[in-house]
């Protein structure tokens, strides 16, 4: 299957290529539904990443000589470009996105433009060029906030940032195309997600990055708002279930299975980079903070098989470890964004 893969040089599009050709998320199914559509169950990929700050090829650098892998740098709004890359390709597997909900605050129409913009033009060439199955990525924060339970796949949205709303407005998009065009959509919308290649401006790298230096990290408010953690190599594995499994027209919710409160969070961070609360400055909290998140994964479990493999626990430890590895891939980031 060739597969083309937009934001693929950020953090969770880059570990699903090099997971997919690393064969890592193959569990013998895909190749049965790649080989039903004419296709080798051999991937090929082309990432397609406009190499915002946030993009780096440098994550990409374990498969950059790899002949089933090409990059080509553009923006999903160059519909000229899009014309050029796409035909060919069996599938799209769409993580292009602006993802940072403080960014979103001060930016707004930014979001608008990659996340609702973007996705429209992307699902409009996908139909000119006849792409079999088109893969939208999206998040829980379209569903709002949850005092209590779990959000299944049919819960109303109820966005509250600018990111979760110009989220929610192309996920309908990408279930529209499917209602009115009969186009091959599936959407996946996950939990919080952490791991290597993050970068360090969301809080578990932000954090653990301070914290090995010596520095201080940011608690919102009263640290009390809560989210479920998802290790991002349980999310790939999701999506590419979804991707070769799932059913046309229909959204998988992807989880991790840990509901921590960020207090909680900030604890398990200061203990794994031996650091104390004293680290630790509680600042204003964030206008418009969702105080829980919480997906059910029924649908997903059920209908194809996925459940998340890494604890929490182990998951934390090879990301801090990575980090503390890998400051030739992390510091350059932090001068240049100054973080």
């Amino acid at each position: 299957m060739k597969i083309l893969v937009t934001g693929g040089a950020g953090f969770i599009g880059s570990e699903y290529v090099r997971g997919l050709l690393a064969g890592e998320l193959d569990d013998g199914t895909d190749r049965r539904v790649a080989n039903e559509r004419g296709a080798s169950h051999e991937h090929s990929v082309t990432v397609y990443d406009k190499l915002t700050y946030s993009g780096n090829l440098a994550n990409l650098a374990p498969v950059a000589e790899d002949p089933r892998y090409s990059f080509v740098k553009g923006d999903i709004v160059n519909t000229e470009l899009l014309d050029h890359v796409l035909p060919g390709h069996d599938a799209i597997v769409h993580f292009a996105a602006e993802t940072h909900v403080d960014r979103s605050i001060t930016d707004p129409t930014s979001f608008v433009r990659t996340n609702v913009l973007g996705t429209q033009l992307l699902l409009d060439a996908a139909r000119r060029h006849k792409v079999e199955r088109f893969l939208h990525v999206s998040t829980d924060e379209v569903y709002g906030s949850i005092a209590e339970g779990s959000w299944t796949e049919d819960w109303p949205l109820a966005p509250n940032s600018s990111y979760s709303a110009a989220k929610a407005g192309s996920d309908l998009l990408a279930l529209a195309a499917a209602r009115t065009h009969g186009q091959d959509v599936v959407v996946t919308r996950c939990s919080n997600n952490y791991g290597q290649y993050q970068f360090p401006e969301k809080v578990v790298p932000l954090f653990v990055t301070n914290l090995l230096d010596g520095g201080r990290v940011p608690l919102y408010g009263d640290g009390g708002n809560v989210r479920d953690w998802l290790h991002v190599s349980d999310h790939v594995r999701g999506i590419h279930l979804a991707l070769t499994k799932g059913r046309g027209g229909q959204v998988y919710n992807i989880g991790g299975g840990t509901e921590l409160t960020n207090k909680e969070l900030t604890q398990r961070l200061l203990d794994a980079c031996g650091a104390d609360w004293g680290s630790v400055d509680n600042v204003p909290d964030r206008k418009g903070h969702d105080r829980r998140y919480s997906l059910d994964i029924t649908k997903i479990s059920t209908e194809l098989g996925y459940t998340p493999r890494v604890t929490f626990d182990e998951g934390l430890a090879r990301t801090v470890q990575w980090y503390r590895d890998n400051r030739a891939w992390w510091e350059p980031l932090k001068a240049k964004a100054a973080l």
